[in-house]
């Protein structure tokens, strides 16, 4: 197996994953951090399968010395999220209400001008901002929430739902763990914990926070971030689980594993609807399954040694490029 291939093939496809979430819904959202963290969990993940530091160093290709230098250095600054310069000229025209070209280049005149003048230009093209006039003397101003292109305010819930799925995926969970990887205000990580408390949906037991299960249900408007999450954690755990036991090929009675089909199909393809209708109906035979195992445990109680089985399913659908509804979708 050729693992620099394809560690270089996920990367990128992660890339492509982040690259989405950071600009929907129109946002940019700062990414100054990213690197940092990368090399500082990778770091972490590395030494905690027992790799000595020279070892991972020489992984790195640096010298250990270096390698221990860039380690806490990072460290010691990982819990910083600095605002994207993105972020700041759109919080800072937001404060001003209406404000000329002119004074946004006076305020920025720390940063390169070139970038300040493309974060405006973005920030109209994405409907954010509104421009009157031209040169020096444009007026900027936000978009009000009532208006039509507005976006729609963050909803708690969004942050409730992911810190229950963080928590049910990974728990037992600390706080002082949980600010750390979420980077969260205090009183807001404060508070939420106590609702998902006050909810039943966690626990707090010595060791941390623990949750006995997580549903997002089919069609809610909040928790697609939590969804995701969940989805992706799911795929990743699979195959390292797969990995960790030294199998790289699939055998007729694995219960650790995956696989993947693809159909090529195109209206009034004979199998064009059994095709389409593969996801729903493997959710449909999912869903009773789940909900009585569920209720066996709730009426039973689970023993210290209960197995999780985790089912992922995913469909996709990459339209031809014929297709004159087709969006340019990676693959």
């Amino acid at each position: 197996m050729n693992v620099t291939l394809l560690i270089d093939a996920i990367v990128r496809q992660t890339t492509v994953l982040i690259a989405h979430l950071a600009t929907s819904a129109g946002m940019r959202a700062p990414l100054a951090h990213l690197a940092n963290q990368v090399f500082y969990d990778l770091v972490r993940e590395l030494e905690a399968q027992g790799l000595g530091r020279r070892v991972v160093a020489d992984m790195f290709g640096i010298a250990l010395r270096s390698y221990q230098l860039k380690v806490r250095r990072i460290s010691e600054s990982i819990s910083i999220r600095d605002r994207s310069l993105w972020e700041a000229v759109y919080g800072f025209i937001q404060g001003e209400g209406a404000v000329r070209r002119v004074r946004i280049l006076e305020r920025f005149a720390r940063d390169d001008g070139g970038q300040v003048k493309a974060v405006l230009h973005d920030l109209v093209e994405s409907g954010l901002v509104f421009r009157a006039g031209r040169g020096l003397e444009a007026m900027y101003r936000a978009v009000d929430p009532d208006d039509e292109l507005a976006l729609e305010p963050a909803d708690p819930e969004s942050l409730s739902t992911f810190i229950w799925a963080l928590i049910y995926l990974e728990g037992p969970l600390d706080r002082e763990t949980l600010a750390e990887r979420l980077s969260a205000d205090a009183d807001a990580l404060d508070d939420t914990l106590d609702r998902l408390i006050a909810d039943g949906r966690i626990e707090a037991h010595d060791e941390g926070y623990r949750a006995s299960g997580f549903v997002v249900p089919l069609g809610s408007e909040v928790g697609y971030e939590a969804a995701l999450f969940d989805h992706f954690q799911a795929m990743v755990s699979a195959m390292c689980a797969k990995l960790g036991q030294g199998r790289t090929r699939s055998v007729p009675d694995d219960t650790t594993g995956g696989s993947t089909w693809s159909f090529d199909i195109w209206p009034g393809h004979p199998h064009e609807a059994e095709v389409y209708d593969l996801l729903s109906r493997l959710r449909a035979e999912v869903a009773p399954v789940r909900a009585a195992v569920a209720a066996h445990n709730a009426e039973h109680g689970e023993p210290p040694d209960a197995t999780r089985v985790t089912l992922y399913l995913g469909q996709g659908v990459v339209p031809g490029d014929d297709d004159p509804d087709a969006e340019e979708t990676p693959r």
